[in-house]
């Protein structure tokens, strides 16, 4: 038995890294999978085929989670195309560091737009028809850096830590209707973006570690397939670190 069977999942910012880690664990384990994307419509496609070769329902929608609008009518169309949603993953992040003597405040309110509003759009968007089946499973995805700060990311980590305590607010608010509501914080991830950096540097970051190795996009799935799944049937309001040790 697939841990996922029958469910549908809406992930956010699922055509590369984490996302789309969890997009195609999500799919073997017999979920159907809508996604979202912003521009990369090529990379929508061949995900939207990979998804569909493992044997469940697949579609992206070109959609920007950080309008509250966009986000209804998405949530409207995925009801509309699959008949229930059963998991939210809320994944669609950027960052726009810099030192806070030089974050002009654009910087400030684009990362606080796309990282935290958009879980509160989806959110909303979703949680009418999870009360109606009276079932859910929210995860939303924070970062090490929302749980302990990192100089020259006061916007990303005020982002990431607002999610943790929007989270457990819907935690509360939600769990008698058996919708839950959880939080996974990655640490330092190896992705398309991280494969950019200096060698030297990532050496450093990966010996600081206690596990000795940056995660993969795999260890979050994993994570996320037991937060989705009937498994963790009694964990709500939690922050799962997946983070080799870092914040120990």
């Amino acid at each position: 038995m697939k841990l996922l069977e029958n469910k549908t999942t809406l992930i956010t910012g699922a055509t590369r890294g984490i996302g789309r880690g969890i997009a195609i664990e999500y799919a073997k384990q017999g979920s159907n999978i809508a996604f979202t994307y912003s521009s990369s419509v090529d990379a929508a496609n061949a995900l939207e085929k990979e998804l569909s070769d493992l044997g469940v329902k697949a579609k992206g929608y070109q959609s920007n989670a950080a309008n509250f609008d966009a986000a209804q009518e998405l949530a409207v169309d995925v009801l509309k195309e699959f008949g229930s949603i059963d998991v939210l993953i809320n994944n669609a992040g950027i960052t726009k560091d810099n030192l806070l003597m030089r974050i002009s405040e654009d910087d400030f309110d684009k990362v606080i737009e796309v990282n935290l509003k958009s879980v509160f759009n989806l959110t909303k968007a979703v949680i009418r028809s999870m009360m109606k089946q009276r079932s859910g499973s929210i995860i939303n995805m924070s970062s090490v850096v929302g749980l302990k700060g990192n100089a020259g990311q006061a916007n990303y980590a005020a982002s990431k830590a607002g999610i943790v305590g929007f989270s457990k607010s819907v935690a509360l608010e939600l769990g008698s209707r058996n919708i839950r509501s959880n939080v996974i914080a990655p640490g330092f991830i190896e992705t398309e973006m991280t494969a950019k950096l200096d060698e030297e540097t990532v050496k450093g970051w990966r010996n600081a570690i206690p596990l000795k190795r940056g995660g993969s996009p795999q260890d979050i799935a994993n994570a996320c397939v037991f937060l989705g799944s009937d498994m963790s049937s009694y964990i709500t309001g939690q922050t799962l670190s997946v983070d080799g040790g870092m914040l120990t």
